[in-house]
This record gives structure tokens, sequence and C-alpha cells, in this order.
């Protein structure tokens, strides 16, 4: 069952129990990551500089989609 987040520390937090990041960049310039749980996948919307800063907390393997 998929689960949008807005808040970046609800994301971080979410993303320590993580399997994987998931990184989907749009040509608007928004960019959806994709933190899949073992129960839920959440999906964060934010901007390109946001979404770098980010990828370099989150400790789970991230792959671009």
């Amino acid at each position: 069952m998929p689960r949008e987040i807005f808040s970046e520390e609800e994301f971080l937090q979410i993303a320590e129990r993580a399997m994987v990041c998931r990184v989907k960049r749009l040509k608007d310039g928004t960019v959806k990551l994709k933190l899949r749980t073992p129960r839920y996948l959440y999906t964060l919307k934010t901007d390109e500089r946001k979404a770098e800063e980010l990828l370099k907390q989150v400790k789970c393997p991230v792959e671009e989609v």
C-alpha cells in the first residue's frame, strides 16, 4: 500500500528502516524519492537540490529509476 509523506524529517526516520531508496527524476525538475519498507512504499516529492541533500543522509541502498 503506497503512502505519500510531506516532511523531510519523517523521510529520514523512515529511511533508517527502509530496504531500498529509489530515485525517479521527472522532466519538470521534480524528484520522487521512494522508500521501500516491508509494509509500505513511501514517496516524497521534492526539487533537485533538496533531493541531493537528502540522499547524502540516507543509509539504505539508492537506485536510480
